[in-house]
């Protein structure tokens, strides 16, 4: 009788323990789910906002907001190149549109 009983509270202890592993995996498999949809929706906010940076970022936009601030180009003669930073032949290109020279084609060094 004793080996009876004990047999059964092991058959039992371990369907429970089944049991509880199932229900375990369920929630695991819920808790998955929502964070599949939580992932899903900061990747689709993560795109909008690099739309939006790009979108700030234009060129034209800021142009344009330059303007409403009340900005303006400089003039040929505020640019001020400053040579003494210029290490060998870098800023070449510079130099030759500052000096209204196409920047390729012949005199490049």
């Amino acid at each position: 009788m004793a080996a009876a009983l004990g047999l059964s509270a092991l058959l039992v202890g371990a369907t429970l323990g089944l049991v509880a592993l199932r229900v375990e995996q369920v929630r695991l498999s819920y808790q998955l789910d929502t964070l599949r949809t939580t992932r899903r929706g900061l990747e689709e906010l993560n795109r909008e906002l690099r739309v939006e940076v790009a979108t700030l970022r234009s060129p034209a936009r800021v142009e344009a907001r330059a303007r409403a601030l009340g900005l303006t180009a400089p003039a040929r003669e505020q640019v001020r190149l400053a040579r003494e930073f210029v290490t060998g032949d870098t800023g070449t290109v510079s130099l030759r549109v500052a000096e209204g020279r196409p920047p390729g084609g012949a005199g490049v060094r």
